[in-house]
C-alpha cells in the first residue's frame, strides 16, 4: 500500500513539474517600450532628423491669417492672452493641447501655428504634435516677441555675453560607448500607443521641467551631460561650453548612430543657437525617457557678440514685425 502511494505521489509531482515548465514556455515576452517607440518615430516621418525645426515667421503667419488659412493656438497664460493676442487666436493650456487639436478640422487650414512668449514652449509642443502626425503644425519663430514690440521684452532681456570668456575651442572628445535606451513603463504594447501615452504625460508635465538657463547650467557643469547641437565647424568656432560633446543636426540623434551614447543616469542639457531647436529636441529626448533640458535662448544668452560675428542665428530687434493685435 505504501509503495502504491509513493508511486502515485511521484506521478503527481511529475505532472506538476511538466505543467510548470509549460507555463514558463508560454510566458509573454518582455516588451522593450523604448525600442518600439524609437522605431515607430523613425518609421513615421522621423521629424527630428528630417524637418526639425518647423517654424513660421510672424509675417508669413500674418499673411495666412488674413486669408483664413491659419489656425492659431496661443499657449500663454490666459492673463497675458487677455493683454494682447493675434486676431483669431485661441487660448489653450499646454496640458489641453492634444485634446483641443483633435477638434480642429485640419483640411480648412494651410498651417496651424503654436504661439508662446519666445518660441521655446511652442517649439516643445510643436515637436510633440509633429510626432503624432500633425504635420501642419508650426512654431511661431521667436513667439510673440516677433509680433510686436509690446511683447518683445523676454527676448530683448535674454541676449548676453556673460559666458564668452568660458567658451573653449577644443576638439570634441569621443562620444561615450553606446548603451541602452531609457526604460519606459506606459503599459502599452505598440509604438503608436506608447507615443500617445508619453505625449500626454509630457503635456501635463509642462515645459518647465524641460528648460534650464545659462546661469543654472554654469553653476556646476559637472552635474550635466552637455550636448552641443551644432555642426562640427561651429563647435570649434565660435566654440562650445567646456565639456560639451558635439552632435550633428539631423544625423547624430538617429537610433542607429549616436542616440544611445546619451546617458540614462545623468541629466542632459542640449543647446543650439537660439533655444528653438533644443526645445524641440528636449521634447524628443524626454519623450524617449531621458532627463533632458533645453538651454533657454541657446548661445544667444551666452556668447551673443560671437554669434553676430559668425553670422549665426540670432535674435535682433529687426525680428519685431510690429503687427496689430487684439485685446
Amino acid at each position: 500500500m505504501l509503495n502504491r502511494f509513493s508511486k502515485f505521489f511521484a506521478i503527481l509531482l511529475a505532472i506538476v513539474f511538466i505543467a510548470s515548465c509549460s507555463d514558463d514556455e508560454t510566458t509573454t515576452p518582455t516588451i522593450n517600450e523604448g525600442d518600439l517607440l524609437i522605431k515607430y518615430l523613425e518609421a513615421n516621418g522621423d521629424y527630428v532628423n528630417t524637418y526639425l525645426p518647423a517654424l513660421i515667421t510672424a509675417s508669413d503667419l500674418h499673411t495666412l491669417n488674413q486669408t483664413g488659412k491659419a489656425y492659431i493656438i496661443d499657449l500663454r497664460a490666459d492673463t497675458d492672452f487677455a493683454t494682447g493676442h493675434i486676431k483669431n487666436a485661441v487660448n489653450v493650456k499646454l496640458a489641453d493641447l492634444l485634446t483641443h487639436i483633435k477638434t480642429v478640422d485640419m483640411t480648412k487650414y494651410d498651417k496651424v501655428a503654436l504661439v508662446c512668449y519666445t518660441g521655446q514652449t511652442a517649439g516643445f509642443a510643436t515637436s510633440l504634435m509633429r510626432f503624432l502626425g500633425y504635420d501642419k503644425v508650426f512654431d511661431l519663430k521667436f513667439g510673440m516677441c516677433s509680433w510686436h514690440n509690446d511683447f518683445a521684452g523676454k527676448w530683448k532681456g535674454a541676449i548676453s555675453n556673460s559666458y564668452a570668456s568660458q567658451f573653449v575651442n577644443t576638439p570634441s572628445p569621443a562620444k561615450p560607448a553606446k548603451g541602452k535606451l531609457p526604460e519606459l513603463k506606459t503599459g502599452k504594447t505598440t509604438g503608436k500607443e506608447i507615443l500617445e501615452a508619453r505625449v500626454d504625460a509630457l503635456l501635463k508635465e509642462g515645459f518647465g521641467a524641460a528648460g534650464i538657463n545659462a546661469q543654472a547650467t554654469f553653476q556646476d557643469l559637472s552635474k550635466y551631460y552637455i550636448a552641443n547641437y551644432w555642426t562640427e565647424a561651429q563647435y570649434l568656432d565660435p566654440g562650445h561650453i567646456p565639456g560639451a560633446i558635439q552632435y550633428t543636426p539631423k544625423e547624430s540623434l538617429k537610433y542607429s548612430v549616436d542616440l544611445t551614447t546619451l546617458p540614462t543616469d545623468k541629466p542632459i542639457i542640449i543647446y543650439c543657437h537660439t533655444g528653438t531647436q533644443s526645445s524641440m529636441l528636449a521634447a524628443f529626448l524626454r519623450l524617449m525617457g531621458y532627463d533632458a533640458k533645453s538651454l533657454l535662448f541657446g548661445a544667444n544668452s551666452m556668447i551673443y557678440d560671437k554669434m553676430v560675428e559668425k553670422k549665426l542665428s540670432i535674435w535682433k530687434d529687426a525680428e519685431i514685425i510690429g503687427l496689430e493685435y487684439e485685446k
